[in-house]
């Protein structure tokens, strides 16, 4: 069982950065992959970005590249998000996640979950 763990979150202004970080604990393996999701009041879930250990591949949703960065250090098994220039719709729940195999978009397609962890930016 693989459990992970946010951090980093909070209020910030728009236009200002924050760091997320993700510790994961268990049976993780090089055939993972780590994400991040968000999901705001009202809103599903959206995907975030992704990154796969083996390959180091990363994704991003359109909404956020060029503004945040995803990277990991597999041997803190640690994955971060590092999110710049945020605005009020970055606001939301933030989840870390993982699953094996190769990164994916779909939320359904991971099979572990943080407890999630607030980005709240003021205008």
């Amino acid at each position: 069982q693989v459990q992970l763990v946010e951090s980093g979150g909070g209020l910030v202004q728009a236009g200002g950065s924050l760091r997320l970080s993700c510790a994961a604990s268990g049976c993780t393996s090089s055939n993972t992959a780590m994400g991040w999701f968000r999901q705001a009041p009202g809103k599903e879930r959206e995907f975030v970005a992704t990154i796969s250990w083996n390959s180091g591949i990363t994704r991003y949703a359109a909404s956020v590249k060029g503004r945040c960065t995803i990277s990991g250090d597999s041997a803190k098994n640690t994955v971060y998000l590092q999110m710049n220039s945020l605005n009020p719709e970055d606001t939301a729940v933030y989840y870390c996640t993982a699953r094996r195999g190769a990164g994916s978009s779909w939320w359904n397609e991971y099979d572990y979950w943080g407890q999630g962890t607030q980005i709240t930016v003021s205008s």
